[in-house]
């Protein structure tokens, strides 16, 4: 499925980039890759309002395509004009938060996804899975449980130890 992602307006989403950053470009498309490795098959393209002068140039790769418009209008507009030349409008899903892109995307029957409901996604690749709760496992040990144990350890029972240390 692939996937059109406005992308200066999800960097202004992300809580651990920021716009200012002198590689917010890279540190985005770092996370996208994340995000394509771990769903196999995704196509991502992005276009950024405008590139730093000296960027590394290619930051394609893994399933990602990017692009850099001279200015802010350009990028919409490039994010339209991408939209309109969409064959398969139930394939495609379009990441912004821009009102034009995406109503562009909405007439032409294109999922949106808002930047910041995108970016928690991406959020989410990074925090640590929960384990599954195990309840054979902590399950407490009964008395005889731990009886037997004690006997293959060859400890001996702790009320018979309590009673030896009783001094009469």
């Amino acid at each position: 499925m692939p996937i059109l992602i406005d992308g200066h307006n999800l960097i202004g989403q992300m809580p651990n980039i920021r716009l200012s950053d002198s590689d917010d470009e890279g540190q985005l498309v770092m996370q996208l890759r994340r995000y394509t490795t771990r769903k196999r098959g995704r196509h991502v393209i992005v276009v950024f309002d405008h590139g730093v002068y000296g960027h590394p140039s290619n930051l394609n790769g893994y399933g990602i395509e990017c692009y850099f418009a001279k200015s802010p209008r350009d990028a919409d507009r490039e994010l339209i004009q991408r939209i309109r030349k969409v064959k398969r409008h139930s394939e495609w899903r379009v990441v912004t938060s821009d009102r034009a892109v995406a109503g562009e995307a909405q007439a032409r029957g294109i999922t949106v996804i808002s930047s910041q409901d995108f970016a928690r996604k991406l959020q989410a690749l990074n925090e640590p899975k929960a384990r599954i709760h195990d309840k054979h496992r902590d399950k407490p040990l009964s008395d005889e449980e731990i009886n037997d144990w004690m006997r293959i350890f060859g400890i001996e029972d702790a009320e018979d130890d309590d009673e030896s240390n009783e001094r009469p």
